[in-house]
């Protein structure tokens, strides 16, 4: 229905009211979809299900967040989570600096439209492709075998080191490309400062160039950090035996049963990522996403 005239004059007298009218319905929708989900996600983990039928009771109960604690089996890989999460991190910010620093400062600018492409270009890709990609080329017969069989070497194999490997590469876009961006604000005025006070090139990016840019590194690990923390398909495709927190849910929403409980055990990495997200304010991240 088409605004009366009163209405719509008032409106574009007004352009901040007219942007938040634009923006109510979807504003409306995240809530709704998104906050409510969580709203129900959270209610969900103090129901129960029953032994003997197997259907969910909503009754309060502590019980599932007490199993989550004093089970040593949920703690550990509760634990294994947020360290795989953690060195995936660590990882993807080791070799997304240097790649984003040369996309952003040493190569020109028509090169430079160019490496961002290809860094996109494996975005394109499908998630599953990708994973059982790795999973080919770390088995006893794959690329990486033939490569390393004549240094008397041979690839990990399928655990937890498999597991980092390819979350490493799935997620290493999301880190390079925050980090090229704070690279490419950062004023240059400042680099040749550094040099014409006489400061080395190692000493000029350990205090100018990377406590200017560390808010677009932390940027890039809320995506490393927060993605690695949810996964579950790439653990069960190249990571053996080892579990997530996300294998734990799905078991539980599908074999087990279980949903009260998964949705307890849901909730960890959403606490997790709200303290992170709290620390990462502080560092002024969120300005740089």
């Amino acid at each position: 229905m088409a605004l009366s005239y009163p209405v719509s004059r008032f409106l574009r007298r007004r352009p901040g009211v007219r942007l938040g009218v634009l923006l109510s319905g979807p504003l409306a929708w995240l809530g709704l979809a998104y906050l409510g989900s969580l709203g129900a996600l959270f209610v969900t983990a103090f129901w129960r299900t029953d032994t003997f039928t197997g259907l969910v009771v909503p009754e309060l109960t502590l019980e599932n967040f007490r199993a989550l604690v004093t089970d040593s089996v949920y703690r550990t890989i509760t634990l294994r989570t947020v360290g795989i999460a953690a060195v995936v991190t660590v990882v993807d910010a080791v070799i997304a600096f240097p790649m984003a620093f040369c996309m952003a400062r040493v190569v020109p600018p028509a090169a430079r439209r160019v490496l961002v492409i290809a860094v996109l270009t494996p975005l394109w890709a499908s998630y599953l492709v990708k994973a059982y990609a790795w999973r080919a080329m770390l088995s006893g017969q794959g690329v990486l075998h033939w490569l390393l069989s004549p240094f008397g070497l041979d690839t990990p194999g399928y655990g937890l080191a498999a597991t980092v490997i390819t979350l490493s590469y799935l997620w290493l876009p999301y880190m390079i490309l925050p980090i090229f961006a704070g690279l490419e604000r950062l004023p240059g005025s400042l680099v040749d400062a550094a040099g014409d006070l006489g400061a080395k090139p190692l000493r000029a990016f350990r205090t100018v160039i990377l406590p200017l840019t560390m808010p677009a590194v932390v940027a890039g690990s809320i995506f490393t950090f927060s993605l690695s923390l949810g996964d579950y398909i790439t653990v069960q495709i190249v990571g053996g035996t080892s579990q997530m927190l996300g294998n734990v849910v799905y078991s539980n929403i599908g074999a087990a049963n279980n949903l009260p409980f998964a949705a307890t055990v849901a909730l960890v990495p959403v606490v997790i990522m709200i303290g992170y997200l709290a620390a990462a304010r502080r560092t002024g991240a969120l300005d740089n996403l």
